[in-house]
């Protein structure tokens, strides 16, 4: 069976049976349950309602058929849509978990996830000190103390070869990043808004396709 989908092009497998259906080679989608054809409540709504414009029809194991909403029977709409609900309720939940104990087991000094800090590294999912990158370390806080400017470290750094965290050449904003705790916060905050930003701008371009197909 197909995994869930954010949107139809997300999943080739999905929208080429979408295609089937628009070019008159299927009939209709078989799903094991609407939460393998949906993630979230409104893309489950806009796929079938797509598929139900196409004259396509959307059977799921657990079901049978899902009938187009009919303004003689709310309560088929109502139950589909609280199924829906109840469906991305439990995945929600299911990620709460696992981000609690991630967050958890960070805290007591645990490899939680994500690349580990320089001079860390992970062995056996837990965290331990990486002793050639502490030495780094501790070598750039001794050329900062003696007043090398973070070009002129970053330089030194690449000159004696000193390895980065991937193995690449030293730059300015890394080494910053590295011996400031505060421009580590600030990068990581640029991160996550970054992050952020894109999912969102992906959420509405998927949802502006979506439209334009009806």
């Amino acid at each position: 069976g197909k995994s869930g989908v954010s949107l139809l092009d997300e999943r080739p497998g999905l929208m080429e049976a979408v295609e089937w259906i628009a070019e008159g080679k299927a009939n209709g989608i078989l799903a094991p349950n609407l939460d393998r054809l949906a993630r979230e409540l409104t893309v489950q709504e806009a796929v079938l309602s797509y598929v139900w414009a196409l004259g396509g029809r959307v059977f799921t194991a657990d079901h049978g058929e899902h009938l187009e909403d009919d303004a003689s029977d709310p309560m088929r709409t109502a139950m589909r849509q609280m199924r829906g609900v109840f469906h991305q309720l439990d995945r929600g939940l299911i990620v709460k978990r696992l981000t609690e104990g991630r967050t958890a087991k960070g805290a007591r000094g645990g490899y939680a996830y994500g690349a580990p800090r320089f001079g860390q590294r992970s062995e056996d999912g837990e965290l331990t000190p990486d002793e050639q990158e502490n030495a780094t370390a501790e070598q750039m806080e001794q050329w900062k103390a003696e007043g090398m400017s973070l070009r002129a470290i970053c330089a030194r750094a690449n000159a004696e070869g000193l390895p980065s965290k991937r193995g690449g050449k030293w730059h300015p904003t890394t080494v910053a990043r590295l011996l400031s705790p505060e421009a580590r916060e600030k990068a990581r905050q640029q991160s996550a808004a970054a992050r952020a930003a894109r999912k969102e701008q992906q959420r509405r371009e998927r949802a502006a396709r979506l439209l334009s197909q009806h």
